[in-house]
């Protein structure tokens, strides 16, 4: 949740976007505790935090044991073999992510992920002996994320360059992130977003 709110206090365009559907979503009534009906609506917001999951994933490694023989880029490797996934760089691959050091939640849209490899994208870890908190953590990261920014705009003080990654078991910031969080104007004429368009 700290790299998703760091991300969007870089990138106004994007909270402008995230407010819109939060306004859509809400309406009036910025006070009510979020629905599980909510979450399919804040399709946008999920975008964002999948974006901000692909560049800073909470865990950038892990490792899985072979259950059968396998060939990896031309190299035999025998069962039992620990493989270690090192999501950090898998979602830096260029070919299935333009631009990968390029903060872009439309990579989300349905419209342009449809055609993704199942696993290029693996901010928890995958397969049998996944996260099993995935789920949950996500619909809370999503009720933090959209309660904060109903009512507040945040702005990140540093930029990528000084707040960088450290790799250790999960990914945490290497100094500690600072945002400046101030109150939201009172929202008016609130319209359909253009992202629903």
């Amino acid at each position: 949740m700290t790299w998703t709110l760091f991300l969007i206090g870089l990138h106004p365009n994007v909270q402008s976007k995230i407010h819109e559907e939060l306004d859509f979503v809400f309406g009036d009534d910025i006070d009510r505790p979020v629905t599980m009906d909510d979450f399919k609506d804040l399709k946008y917001l999920e975008c964002v935090y999948k974006e901000s999951n692909r560049l800073y994933p909470s865990a950038p490694i892990f490792a899985r044991e072979l259950i059968e023989d396998t060939i990896i880029c031309g190299y035999p490797v025998p069962k039992g073999t620990t493989c270690l996934v090192e999501v950090f760089h898998l979602h830096r691959d260029e070919d299935v992510f333009p631009n990968p050091e390029i903060f872009d939640p439309d990579r989300f849209l349905q419209e342009n992920s449809t055609d993704r490899q199942s696993f290029a994208y693996v901010p928890f870890p995958a397969g049998p002996r996944n996260c099993i908190g995935q789920r949950f953590a996500t619909m809370e990261v999503k009720v933090v994320l959209s309660t904060i920014l109903r009512h507040n705009t945040v702005e990140s003080l540093d930029s990528r360059d000084v707040i960088l990654p450290s790799l250790k078991i999960h990914m945490k910031p290497s100094i500690p992130v600072r945002l400046r969080i101030r109150p939201r104007n009172p929202r008016e004429n609130i319209l359909t977003p253009n992202i629903y368009k």
